[in-house]
């Protein structure tokens, strides 16, 4: 029997509202949609529901609004067995919200409006102290202000938990504080945005890493899409093939990567063998529509780890 690792997750809980169509429109143009759905989602809530599915115990700490959106959110993160106790209702404020726009290619385009998650606080963190320092593993994005996932990070060190940051959404500037973290998992982008230096390649993606140890991450991966993933534990590179898959909807497809990490790391997995899991839940991911809803069970990951 595999340990069961306490995973405590902060982050955004959004409503998406999910356009299906042929392309995505361009600037100023108007098109027609196929369908609109409406799909719980937000990097955070994606994340819990992701680490839950792969065999973690997992709490969530974030803001929902009072809104009608609410309660589905909550009841959505309580079906997938999520401590909700961290959670915390916002009077006069709207959840958050997320404008998907899907082509048939399965490429995205998104609008975030934060809604209760851009108004979490250090003080909610503080609340949630406990939970954090009780955990193996502290999972963060950067969807909810960043004063607050700073506070996180320095509960989570305090205690000797493990943090891993998901870069996501990247920011202008991520400051030292949050690079000085136990794993790092930027994409693509975010990475170009870290180290400065463009990572189109897994050349290049090699090339960035030392840059990404230096300011501070003691382990990097850098998920490459259909190239790959890139994985340094500070003292050798590996690199990770990807699934063959037929993508339907990538939207999710790194927060269930983010959130099965999390899980073998807190299992006792090697950062490689954690990564090539990650790997299977974020190709999984991407075959299904939807944000929550396309979170692979453990046993599909298993079963194309090792088919």
């Amino acid at each position: 029997m595999q340990k069961v690792p306490k995973i405590a997750v902060l982050g955004s809980i959004n409503m998406d509202i999910v356009v299906k169509c042929a392309r995505l429109p361009t600037p100023g143009e108007t098109i027609t949609g196929h369908e609109a759905l409406e799909i719980p989602g937000g990097k955070g809530a994606n994340q819990a529901v992701s680490a839950s599915r792969a065999g973690g115990q997992v709490t969530m700490i974030g803001r929902l609004g009072d809104d009608g959106f609410a309660e589905e959110l909550w009841n959505t993160l309580k079906q997938d067995r999520i401590n909700t106790d961290h959670v915390i209702r916002t009077h006069s404020s709207a959840s958050g919200i997320a404008i998907v726009a899907v082509e048939d290619s399965g490429e995205n385009s998104i609008m975030v409006v934060p809604g209760a998650n851009g108004r979490v606080t250090p003080s909610d963190v503080d609340q949630a102290a406990a939970a954090i320092s009780k955990a193996d593993i502290l999972l963060l994005q950067l969807e909810v202000p960043i004063d607050a996932v700073e506070r996180a990070i320095s509960i989570a060190t305090d205690s000797n938990v493990t943090v891993i940051l998901d870069p996501a959404p990247m920011l202008e500037t991520v400051s030292d504080k949050m690079m000085r973290v136990d794993v790092i998992c930027p994409n693509q982008s975010e990475a170009t945005a870290l180290a400065g230096h463009p990572v189109g390649s897994i050349e290049a993606a090699i090339a960035v890493v030392p840059l990404l140890h230096q300011r501070g991450a003691k382990q990097v991966i850098i998920t490459m899409g259909s190239m790959g993933t890139i994985v340094s534990d500070g003292n050798s590179i590996d690199s990770i093939p990807p699934f063959k898959i037929v993508a339907k909807d990538t939207t999710a497809a790194g927060d269930a990567f983010a959130g099965a990490l999390a899980v073998r790391l807190g299992q006792g997995a090697s950062l490689v063998d954690a990564a090539t899991f990650a790997s299977a839940a974020g190709a999984i991911a991407a075959t299904r529509l939807g944000a929550q809803p396309a979170m692979p069970q453990r046993k599909e990951i298993d079963r194309l780890v090792k088919p």
